[in-house]
């Protein structure tokens, strides 16, 4: 490891300013820093010193993404078999051929099965998004003479748990290249903007590509044309055609992940998994995450109670939000993006609490686009930065005001 280490340092002067390759610095800094200890340090006593940096933050948060994606590829498998067993037919795709060359049986009650056929459809989006995140961070970086940020690293993972298991890897590479240049590097780039750019992403795609983001076709891994037996379409779509949809199923299966939808929004337990990790590290804010729960909450009550006769979304019970969408998904991992929320305490609630009752408010009156907690989050992230100035103006009024009385 020495040697690594002084090969490194006599690297250090062509990369740095003056040197022949100074241009790329970017790059070297990416090697330098994620390698070995960066030789920059504070040396006085008026810097806070933590052991939590960007980088750090970064990978906690992939970190908290892993149970999510390892639920994505079990249920993208699961959901393929199971229509398989229904009568759906195998893909017609290399996903499918490469599989049965190596795989076990074909069977959605086999889990290393239902793992391996969907990491052959998680994986190859996983890899095209993050290749792309780091040319284009790479990129920036070059071209503005910054350094390399880990930012997307996040938006690399992020941006696959949101997708259907059947988009087309250029259609990935578009929507993360849009999502980071348009949500962030126009704004200057981490830290800077207010926009999440996983969401960013992900809107492009929805609503310049509907058809691949909508129906039923897209949530499953296997060919469903001219199938009767089985439905693909996801359960909030079910939900907002009849109120017999979640009559039928099976709350629990909702929770464990075990229904049709995007790769890693599907499993409530496996976001909660990561929501105990960025508590535990004080990366994710519990006080937006209990924001959105309570306008979860307090709003889908509202409107049971209210009830509506042509509109079956009235009905549904805020424990059924909960499972249902990217509701668990948006409230653990892109309603607490440090970058895009609310700073201030009181105002991280608030926003979340905007983010919860949006998000029900989107899906109960607009039946036609059931999944609103995309809309939602992108919406409160415009009003963070007001959000903030209200709460700080009034700190300031209340100690103006007892001062006076003082």
């Amino acid at each position: 490891m020495q040697f690594m280490k002084d090969m490194n340092d006599k690297l250090r002067p062509h990369f740095e300013k003056g040197g022949r390759f100074e241009k790329l610095y970017p790059l070297f800094e990416v090697h330098d820093t994620g390698t070995f200890t960066p030789p920059d340090v504070t040396k006085t006593g008026s810097h806070v010193r933590d052991g939590l940096d960007l980088k750090r933050m970064m990978i906690t948060v992939v970190i908290a993404l892993l149970p999510c994606a390892a639920m994505a590829m079990y249920n993208t498998g699961y959901q393929a078999f199971l229509a398989m067993a229904s009568g759906g037919g195998a893909p017609d795709t290399w996903q499918m051929a490469l599989y049965s060359a190596v795989g076990p049986a074909a069977d959605f009650n086999n889990p290393i099965a239902c793992v391996m056929l969907g990491a052959l459809y998680f994986l190859p989006i996983y890899i095209v998004g993050m290749l792309t995140g780091a040319v284009v961070e790479i990129g920036t970086a070059i071209i503005r003479g910054h350094e390399v940020t880990e930012g997307f690293l996040v938006t690399g993972m992020l941006l696959p748990l949101t997708l259907p298991a059947t988009t087309p890897l250029w259609m990935v590479a578009m929507g993360m290249a849009f999502g980071l240049i348009f949500g962030k590097e126009i704004f200057g780039g981490v830290g800077m903007n207010f926009l999440n750019p996983a969401l960013v992403a992900r809107a492009f795609l929805f609503f310049a590509y509907p058809a691949a983001m909508s129906g039923e076709i897209p949530w499953i891994a296997s060919d469903l044309q001219g199938v009767d037996s089985y439905s693909g379409a996801t359960l909030l779509a079910q939900a907002a055609e009849t109120e017999r949809a979640l009559a039928t199923a099976d709350w629990w299966n909702a929770f464990y992940g075990f229904i049709p939808g995007s790769m890693g929004e599907t499993s409530t337990l496996a976001c909660l998994l990561g929501a105990a990790l960025l508590l535990w590290t004080k990366v994710g804010s519990g006080r937006t995450m209990a924001g959105v729960v309570v306008g979860t909450i307090a709003m889908s009550l509202l409107l049971n109670i209210s009830g509506s006769e042509t509109n079956p979304m009235f009905s549904v019970p805020w424990y059924w939000h909960m499972v249902l969408g990217g509701w668990a998904l948006g409230c653990v991992f892109m309603a607490t993006d440090p970058v895009s929320s609310a700073f201030t305490n009181v105002g991280k609630f608030y926003y979340g609490l905007g983010i919860g009752v949006l998000c029900v408010l989107i899906r109960v009156v607009n039946p036609a686009y059931p999944e609103g907690m995309m809309l939602a989050i992108l919406f409160m992230n415009m009003f963070a930065p007001l959000i903030d100035h209200y709460v700080v103006q009034g700190n300031i009024n209340r100690r103006l005001a007892r001062n006076a009385a003082a």
